[in-house]
Order: C-alpha cells, then sequence, then structure tokens
C-alpha cells in the first residue's frame, strides 16, 4: 500500500520555524520527484517546493525562496521542508505528492499525503 504520512505542522508565531516531514511507502522512493504543496481556504493549491530524489535538484516558488529548504533522505525515504521566517501568509494546509518533477510544477502527481496544517499568528 502507496502511503504519503505529512507531520510537523502547527501553530508558530511570525518570524518562527517550522520542519515538515513526509514520510513514504510502497513504492520504490527514488525512482520519484516528491513536492511540498500548500492550499489556504478560497485559495488554488500551490507548488511550494520539489526534490528530485534521485538527482538531487530543486524547485522553489517565489513567495518562499531563501526562507524554505527542502532535502531528502533516501535512507529513511523521507523528505523534509523546513520553513524559516515563517509569515502568516503561509498559513495553509501543507501537502506532500509524489511523481514526476514535470507533473508536480503541475500541481499533479501519483500519490498524495493527507495533509498537515500550518498556523502563522501572534
Amino acid at each position: 500500500e502507496v502511503q504519503l504520512v505529512e507531520s510537523g505542522g502547527g501553530l508558530v508565531q511570525p518570524g518562527g520555524s517550522l520542519r515538515l516531514s513526509c514520510a513514504a511507502s510502497g513504492f520504490t522512493f527514488d525512482d520519484y520527484a516528491i513536492g511540498w504543496f500548500r492550499q489556504a481556504p478560497g485559495k488554488e493549491r500551490e507548488a511550494v517546493s520539489c526534490i528530485s530524489t534521485s538527482e538531487g535538484s530543486t524547485y522553489y516558488a517565489n513567495s518562499v525562496k531563501g526562507r524554505f529548504t527542502i532535502s531528502s533522505d533516501n535512507a529513511k525515504n523521507t523528505v523534509y521542508l523546513q520553513m524559516n521566517s515563517l509569515k502568516p501568509e503561509d498559513t495553509a494546509v501543507y501537502y506532500c505528492a509524489a511523481g514526476e518533477m514535470y507533473q508536480l510544477l503541475s500541481r499533479k502527481g501519483d500519490y498524495w499525503g493527507q495533509g498537515t496544517q500550518v498556523t502563522v499568528s501572534s
């Protein structure tokens, strides 16, 4: 059974940090790229960051460049999203997904997690 399980969300003050984890199972991890997406109420789903687990190439949305860092631990089948200098506008449900990089950049994927809530508020 394919599973993507996100964790690490929560409530944080503006300027704070969180690290999200996406633990994958049930498929060959380094055959896929992994992406982080977010969706706020009333807004479209946005691709935040993606990583090729085989090559290490990465993508970041302009809104998070310089603040977020994506990384992959292939031994643990886990992708992380380190989020620093968080802003209220980062508040959303964050999802991870697995697929080809071109799929993820089109906000699509073969497999999706259930999401984790990130709230940035004072």
